[in-house]
């Protein structure tokens, strides 16, 4: 089975809305909606669960329900960070599913990932026991210590920007975090990070500039503009 788990437990502070960034309206639908949507539609996802800020599960579930997101099983409460509220996640899918399931966490406010890229995920999963979606590092990379000025250029090629999904087998990444939790980490960036912290390889998938992270307000406006530009090529 295949299980979408997106992660929509943060607050936006970046956002600087009184809204959490992930239901924030865009074009008369909520963010997360449009992300949703996404794993809905997909042939190869069976289940979605969602990591959820608390205070808003109940509007989640409305949303939802009016938007017809039947493959949502789970709503489960989000953690302190990142890594916590994926942990909050993977845990209450291991209560109900096999250790063989392969979860795909994605961001909630990646609301512009292709089916092409989540199927490439899973493909990727399936063949190699992981998948991290990246894209290439395009701009020159500077190494500094003080962060004011640099001496030292880093070799672009040897770097890959990471992004979501992140697909793991269920029973591997719950002993991965529980790993983690007798070493004392409990802050990792990713989940990709986890594995690389603690001795795994990850494997890569590729991504596209166009999966935007929302975390600004110019983010949102790319992202109208990416939707926009999709609209136009439907009427075409």
């Amino acid at each position: 089975m295949n299980i979408g788990m997106l992660i929509a437990g943060g607050t936006g502070k970046r956002m600087g809305q009184e809204i959490p960034k992930q239901f924030i309206n865009v074009l008369d639908k909520p963010v997360i909606i449009y992300t949703l949507q996404i794993f809905q539609n997909h042939k190869d996802i069976d289940e979605i669960a969602v990591v959820c800020l608390d205070g808003w599960q109940h509007i989640l579930e409305v949303y939802a329900k009016q938007f017809d997101i039947t493959k949502l099983k789970y709503i489960i409460s989000g953690g302190d960070n990142g890594q916590a509220s994926i942990r909050n996640g993977i845990f209450e899918l291991e209560k109900h599913h096999a250790k063989n399931d392969l979860v795909i966490i994605h961001d909630a406010i990646r609301p512009m990932l292709s089916e092409e890229i989540l199927s490439n995920c899973i493909e990727v999963a399936k063949e190699k026991g992981n998948a991290t979606t990246v894209i290439p590092c395009a701009e020159a990379m500077l190494v500094t210590e003080d962060a004011l000025a640099s001496k030292e250029v880093y070799d672009r090629a040897r770097l890959k920007r990471t992004q979501t999904p992140q697909a793991f087998h269920l029973g591997e990444i719950c002993d991965l975090h529980r790993e983690a939790l007798t070493k004392g980490i409990t802050n990792s960036v990713a989940s990709c990070t986890l594995m690389i912290e603690l001795g795994r390889k990850v494997f890569f998938c590729d991504g596209s500039e166009k999966n935007v992270k929302l975390t600004t307000v110019e983010d949102i406006d790319i992202f109208k503009s990416l939707l926009q530009e999709k609209r136009s090529d439907w009427i075409k």
